[in-house]
């Protein structure tokens, strides 16, 4: 038998830690540094495919697989069916010999016995696969197969599906401030990256090529640009920060819109980037470093707090706020694959109650006259339109100016919400 391969040991041993605690993959992956394509693309094509290869499984194994040997079989199902790369008995080996040393002879044979009749029977379940319901073959609950369908239609309930099954590609924003679009792709070329515009936001956008590696890249260490997505622009665009401001980023971390904001005020006023968890702001602050944006103060803080977010503004009241939101995410399972499995009625109802609380709370300290926008990365009327409707309904003296939706099929982007409220110039406000 070949000798096991390290690498596809530690994807099923972080397959097997994300099975048993449900942690974010893109966390799991921190540490993991050789060979980190590879065990990425298995980590994360078994949280996007597990219900397909489970499926399979099913097909293949004499008994339903558990404990040491599943995340073995998930990741050599995975292989087999779905990886860019002929699978072949050596791939076979490479992954039994892995789960020995994880769990014994017993669990290698098991693996053994199941991998090799799914690779001989692999065209036969590719045609039954085929025939089975959207949610299985392509690996999607059926409760939020069903609610798309009554959304968006079968045919585009379909498409959605199946963009979130593909894999996301890396789009960076050229800062214009230091560096044009123009300029940014010529320096690339320099460097042999053939880089493209994004088709939905050409002029603010880059495509990068597949293993591009971002900190090698002409430009990082200056902060000449940032990662992105395009989607993440409109809720800035319709924020329309202007340099002079007082403007609150409430739900900040990672950062990405927070960078955008700032770069439109041109060095001049004041950004709060406020969130609540501390390790989230890492990044934030390290982003902020490398792009030297001086202009933005980071905070720790509850976006739902009246103190939290009252000790930050002195006696003033905020120009504009972005309240980019927790959410269901729904809009970008594609780069969050796990995300889909967390889906359930009772998580809408939990990020309902958030979502409310944040609102209530950010328009406490708006200035009238001010906007505020309200962004989530979901689908879901429930926590998009309705959600705005719904508040504004109970807070007549802000007004829904201009929405805006993706549909990530259609933009080529990850999904989002985003609206803008303006608060009128009569209102009154308790908090001078």
């Amino acid at each position: 038998m070949k000798k096991p391969s390290p690498s596809r040991a530690v994807a099923a041993r972080l397959i097997g830690q994300w099975l048993r605690s449900g942690d974010f993959p893109d966390r799991l992956m921190e540490p993991v540094t050789a060979d980190r394509a590879f065990v990425m693309e298995v980590v994360y094509g078994v949280a996007r495919w597990r219900r397909t290869l489970e499926w399979i499984l099913s097909r293949c194994a004499p008994r339903p697989p558990a404990g040491p040997v599943l995340p073995h079989l998930l990741a050599g199902v995975y292989q087999i069916f779905l990886m860019d790369r002929a699978a072949d008995y050596a791939t076979v080996n490479e992954t039994v010999g892995a789960a020995k040393t994880a769990g014994g002879p017993r669990a290698a044979g098991f693996v053994n016995a199941v991998l090799r009749q799914a690779l001989r029977n692999q065209d036969a379940i590719r045609q039954d696969l085929a025939n089975q319901k959207v949610g299985v073959r392509e690996s999607h609950p059926d409760s939020l197969v069903k609610r798309w369908t009554e959304q968006f239609g079968a045919e585009k309930a379909l498409e959605l599906c199946r963009w979130d099954n593909t894999r996301p590609q890396v789009t960076v924003h050229p800062h214009c401030e230091k560096s044009g679009l123009t300029s940014f792709l010529a320096s690339l070329k320099k460097t042999g990256v053939e880089a493209t515009v994004h088709p939905f936001d050409p002029d603010r956008f880059v495509c990068l090529p597949g293993g591009s590696r971002i900190t090698d890249l002409p430009g990082f260490a200056e902060g000449l640009f940032s990662v992105q997505d395009p989607s993440t622009m409109k809720a800035v665009d319709l924020l329309d920060p202007q340099p002079g401001e007082f403007i609150l980023d409430a739900c900040a971390a990672p950062g990405g819109k927070t960078t955008l904001i700032a770069e439109r005020m041109e060095g001049r006023g004041e950004l709060v980037a406020l969130d609540v968890m501390e390790d989230r702001l890492d990044p934030l602050r390290e982003n902020i470093g490398r792009m030297r944006l001086t202009v933005v103060r980071v905070a720790r803080g509850d976006a739902a707090s009246e103190a939290d977010v009252g000790a930050l503004r002195g006696n003033r009241r905020f120009d504009r706020i972005l309240l980019d939101v927790p959410c269901t995410n729904t809009g970008v399972f594609r780069r969050r694959p796990d995300a889909r499995w967390r889906f359930s009625p009772a998580s809408l109802v939990e990020v309902a109650r958030i979502q409310r609380a944040l609102l209530d709370n950010a328009g406490r300290f708006l200035k009238p006259g001010g906007t505020l926008v309200y962004s989530t990365c979901s689908l879901e009327p429930e926590e998009n339109e309705h959600r705005v409707r719904d508040w504004t309904a109970l807070h007549p003296r802000f007004a829904l100016t201009k929405e805006i939706r993706l549909f990530p099929p259609e933009t080529r982007t990850d999904g989002i919400y985003a609206a803008a409220l303006e608060l009128t110039r009569d209102s009154s406000n308790r908090h001078q």
